[in-house]
């Protein structure tokens, strides 16, 4: 059987086509226009020789104070991966007021077991000296299986449940000890009315690094990545826009996503702004 259908009929199927292919087109003009003004979370990346981790901010923050305190103690990559293990066991590297009775803090410290007060814990510098004035007691914490060391720390229930994060905490370690450079890259949108160039404060970030850190010069290279990567996560807290050193400079640019090439090379002094 064959279908006729009239002019008119034809005619109709025709401009509904055309409308809605030319709906289509605009809102995928919109959209395409649209686009550059979405802006994204902030948010941290870590690529080292072991792979590639996605960090939050605070995330960024709390992994950077830790490796600080540890450089502050001259303690070995081996400690600063057993703290990263215990953290993103206990906390997923987040500074929580919140746990089990009253634990709280990056390390689930408890008050009640002599950690310190609730304040204190809540510190990530405070807690991290208390966490590493302990490991540094457990005989031989460098080569026992790193499960172990942090279990003879915490006295967790489930002291087993540290030991799948050594691979990542790792990785980590390679990037904020300062031992593989240009390993963090951040970034952060300016907050709603906040000026296009505002004033940075290097002063303070500097004095809060040396709450951590303890002397901020820089006395080899590694050192100064460790600050360099310090700098770049603490970069919104403290309003600044570009981290140079030893010939790379890390912009706080939704363009780009790593370190480019700038500042003089092999210079001993991480350049804030």
């Amino acid at each position: 059987m064959h279908l006729r259908f009239s002019r008119g009929v034809i005619t109709i199927a025709v401009v509904v086509v055309v409308l809605a292919v030319g709906i289509t087109f605009g809102l995928y003009q919109l959209l395409k226009r649209a686009d550059p003004m979405v802006v994204p979370e902030a948010y941290c990346t870590v690529r080292t020789p072991l792979g590639d981790r996605d960090l939050d901010i605070e995330q960024a923050q709390v992994s950077a104070t830790i490796a600080a305190v540890a450089a502050r103690r001259k303690l070995p990559e081996r400690a600063v991966v057993i703290a990263y293990a215990t953290a993103l066991q206990e906390s997923k590297l987040y500074n929580v007021e919140y746990g089990d009775r009253d634990s709280v803090g990056i390390f689930q410290q408890r008050e009640s077991q002599g950690w310190g007060k609730k304040k204190q814990i809540m510190d990530p510098v405070y807690a991290t000296n208390r966490f590493f004035a302990a490991l540094v007691k457990v005989k031989g914490y460098r080569k026992m299986p790193l499960a172990e060391a942090a279990q003879a720390v915490q006295r967790s229930a489930a002291g087993e449940a540290y030991a799948p994060h050594e691979e990542e905490a790792k990785l980590l370690a390679q990037a904020f000890t300062g031992r593989v450079p240009k390993a963090l890259h951040c970034w952060y949108p300016p907050e709603a009315g906040q000026s296009a160039t505002p004033r940075p404060r290097a002063g303070e970030a500097r004095r809060q690094l040396t709450r951590a850190l303890g002397s901020t010069s820089i006395t080899s290279a590694r050192r100064g990545w460790l600050v360099a990567a310090w700098s770049v996560a603490h970069a919104q807290k403290y309003d600044l826009r570009r981290v140079t050193y030893s010939g790379a400079t890390w912009s706080n640019d939704m363009r780009l996503t790593e370190w480019q090439q700038g500042g003089k090379a092999g210079a001993r002094k991480v350049e804030l702004a």
